[in-house]
């Protein structure tokens, strides 16, 4: 019988922002993304537009050797498996599929970045923080229930997931865009154009 797997991908990049953010919460990752392989060729997540400027986000394929991530020569993360039925794989991907989809109407949510801070529930239809929406995709998709907000989900309460550690340390030394390891045959289900 064929297996489904889901990735949380945590990182910390030595951006001004992640500084102050892993200043005020004291956690080892301040950023998280979801992968719908395990080469994380299909990462998603909300982050910064433009590499250098930290004002203007939005949902985003992501690629470990591009944008901040191609400029941390040393990137601390962790990669965590989760196995899913078929059916949470299918809604996780159909999810993933409308944000890409729609993507144009989705924006960071940098207020809701406060209200995460201040420990304050407040949720944007339309808006989200980069936990905020990987945990959105998990709930949603029947994998996980932390039984709060999803505004309240860091990057590190995303340790807490149900699946397995399979990486942690640096990850710029995994190699080129594969994270170094065969995925075992599985293909992931088609995505529609990414939103690079």
């Amino acid at each position: 019988m064929e297996k489904y797997y889901l990735y949380i991908v945590l990182t910390r990049t030595n951006s001004t922002v992640s500084k102050l953010i892993g200043l005020f919460t004291k956690d080892e990752y301040t950023h998280a993304a979801i992968s719908l392989d395990k080469d994380l060729n299909n990462m998603y997540s909300f982050a910064r537009k433009y590499t250098f400027n930290p004002f203007i986000g939005r949902f985003k394929h992501e690629n470990l050797n591009e944008g901040l991530y191609k400029f941390s020569k040393n990137l601390p993360g962790a990669i965590i498996e989760i196995e899913v039925s078929k059916e949470q794989y299918e809604k996780a991907t159909q999810l993933v599929n409308n944000f890409i989809e729609n993507s144009n109407k989705y924006k960071y949510n940098y207020i809701g970045l406060i209200h995460n801070l201040l420990n304050k529930e407040v949720c944007y239809e339309n808006r989200f923080l980069c936990s905020e929406f990987v945990y959105h995709i998990l709930n949603q998709s029947s994998i996980l229930d932390f039984n709060m907000s999803r505004n309240l989900v860091k990057p590190a309460t995303l340790l807490n997931s149900k699946g397995d550690m399979i990486f942690k340390g640096n990850l710029k030394e995994l190699k080129g865009s594969s994270v170094g390891y065969s995925s075992g045959g599985f293909q992931p289900m088609e995505l529609r154009v990414a939103y690079e």
